[in-house]
């Protein structure tokens, strides 16, 4: 046995796994994944669509309180399950759960795929304002009010077939990052990662520095107690957390393939989100502070709750309130001013394409795990990606739809983590998957492991049984269109009818493959002890997918190789 051991670990020395060269490759890339235009357009956006009328700072609190209870043990869970297991989410949840649970690793990936197809929408926004933001410079200048720049947002985003151009060539951009794979992927994040760090916080010094910018900071950070009692409120927070940090998307799960046994995951399950959120947090005060300055000083009568209100109208849903204020912002400074412009945009366009590289690669990933090359796979994406966001791509209304459908559902997501764990065992995880198999990395204590198979799912459930509950009750007798049986924008009965009709589709088709028996459900998913005695406590997995533990030779067996 020990022989056959020995042969299993050399052959995969032959195809050993492609791995981050350095820590700081992992920081950056995994930051790509998460910071992006969810943090520089939806964060703001979000915040003011919650902002009450004293100010916004409980809808920070509790979003700050889902970063510790929610984001950062889903995140943990997807780092040690992408480490460990070496596979797709939907080999994951296979291999840690059963063949009976594919559906559930399937609906974090297919949600996660839904949020993709619009998200590439909004990165073609990005694109498209680099473009006009250079032409605006170069001719008329950059619009000096909110109704002009508003007047460009919509011919561009409402009254235009340029968000399909922009939409498409997105798409095209991240996906060559992932055809060629995780090298590829290394060296455009160590590029576009510290490049858009460094604009982030030179735009927010900038406008901090601006007349009456402190208004705007003081809003932010002002509570009013009454919204606590505000169920959209507490669904917002919830889901832009998520959003934000990428929890529960999976996103995370491909990029851990490529981590070793050395890469801290609960360190970096920490780290990596806090500094995310941090990041959303200096956006949400360059806005605010921005918006505030400009409307104090071009119409001076406006009350506090006028400017709140042109905040929550900037497009539908403030859908528009970083493309439209922003290029107001700079455009009061001249030539250096519109530079400024044009580097911002630049800077929104690379956080969206690093984390659309990641949506594309979780799902190029997945086909790989089921035998479809990485070379057919992605374009295979890409051409999905494009037609399934073609509708929010032509109305703004319906990017508005999925962007709500899609990330409260990734609170589902997060259940289908918890359900991994629990199904997986309590014990199992905490010390199988992390503890005892990494190496440098802080313990996985049992506070974090209630708060994941107890804390979170209370969370998960209360959130999702308020927010129906609250919805009906409050808009029985709204307008047609906004009442909970209507199918509108963000009704209860499009949300569900949405979510059902996804969960009916996995559901069928796990059944399918359950009896029919492919190919990537054959290999046996269990672990196989070798005896102690003989190889000093060492264990291999069985299916070729995961590593060994170190043995008595001190070698690891490194047998996945993510290179086709």
């Amino acid at each position: 046995m020990a022989k056959d051991r020995q042969e299993e670990s050399g052959a995969a020395e032959e195809t050993e796994q492609k791995a981050f060269s350095s820590s700081a490759a992992i920081i950056f890339s995994c930051l790509g994944t998460v910071v992006g235009t969810g943090n520089i357009w939806r964060f703001p956006r979000i915040a003011a669509q919650n902002s009450a009328t004293q100010g916004t700072l409980i809808f920070l609190a509790t979003w700050i309180i889902f970063l510790f209870l929610w984001s950062s043990p889903m995140l943990l869970i997807e780092y040690a399950v992408g480490r460990y297991f070496k596979k797709s989410p939907i080999q994951s949840f296979r291999i840690a759960m059963g063949d009976k649970f594919l559906w559930c690793g399937s609906w974090v990936t297919m949600v996660t795929f839904m949020i993709s197809c619009y998200y590439s929408v909004v990165l073609g926004w990005c694109l498209y304002y680099v473009f006009k933001s250079v032409q605006l410079s170069a001719t008329i200048g950059l619009p000096s009010s909110e109704p002009e720049s508003l007047a460009v947002f919509q011919e561009f985003a409402e009254n235009s077939s340029w968000p399909i151009l922009t939409h498409f060539l997105s798409i095209l951009f991240a996906g060559a990052c992932v055809i060629g794979g995780i090298t590829w992927i290394e060296k455009a994040n160590m590029v576009l990662v510290p490049t858009l760090l460094l604009i982030i916080v030179f735009t927010y010094c900038w406008s901090l520095l601006r007349d009456y910018s402190d208004y705007g900071v003081r809003f932010l950070f002002t509570p009013d107690i009454d919204a606590l009692k505000d169920t959209r409120l507490w669904v917002d927070s919830a889901s832009q957390n998520a959003f934000d940090t990428g929890a529960a998307m999976g996103l995370i799960v491909p990029y851990a393939t490529y981590m070793t046994r050395k890469n801290g995951v609960v360190r970096f399950s920490m780290f990596i989100p806090t500094m995310n959120n941090f990041v959303s947090l200096l956006c949400a005060l360059t806005i605010f502070s921005t918006v505030f300055s400009t409307l104090i000083q071009t119409q001076s009568t406006l009350s506090r709750t006028g400017i709140v209100e042109i905040i929550k109208q900037s497009g539908p849903a403030s859908t528009g309130l970083t493309f439209i204020w922003i290029p107001v912002l700079f455009g009061q400074f001249g030539v250096f001013g519109s530079i400024l412009c044009v580097l911002f945009f630049l800077c929104l366009s690379f956080a969206g394409v690093s984390s659309l590289i990641a949506n594309i690669e979780l799902t190029s990933l997945t086909l790989q795990d089921f035998g479809i090359p990485r070379k057919f796979g992605t374009p295979i994406v890409i051409g999905v990606t494009f037609i399934i966001g073609l509708p929010s791509a032509i109305s703004v209304t319906i990017l508005r739809n999925q962007d709500f459908v899609w990330g409260f559902a990734l609170m589902i997501s997060g259940i289908m983590f918890q359900l991994l764990v629990i199904k997986y065992g309590f014990r199992a995880f905490q010390n199988e998957v992390v503890n005892n198999y990494g190496t440098n990395d802080w313990p996985l204590t049992i506070v974090t492991m209630i708060i994941i198979v107890v804390v979170a799912p209370i969370e998960a459930i209360g959130l999702l049984v308020w927010w129906g509950y609250e919805i009906i009750s409050s808009t029985s007798d709204a307008p047609t269109g906004e009442r909970w049986f209507d199918y509108g924008v963000e009704t209860f009965m499009t949300v569900v009818t949405e979510w059902l009709t996804l969960l009916i589709l996995l559901l069928f088709v796990n059944v399918l493959v359950y009896y029919i028996r492919p190919a990537f459900m054959q290999t046996d998913n269990k672990v196989q002890q070798i005896d102690e005695s003989e190889n000093d406590g060492a264990f291999e997995m069985k299916h070729p997918g995961l590593y060994t533990r170190e043995g008595a030779n001190g070698q690891d067996n490194v047998a996945y190789a993510n290179d086709k």
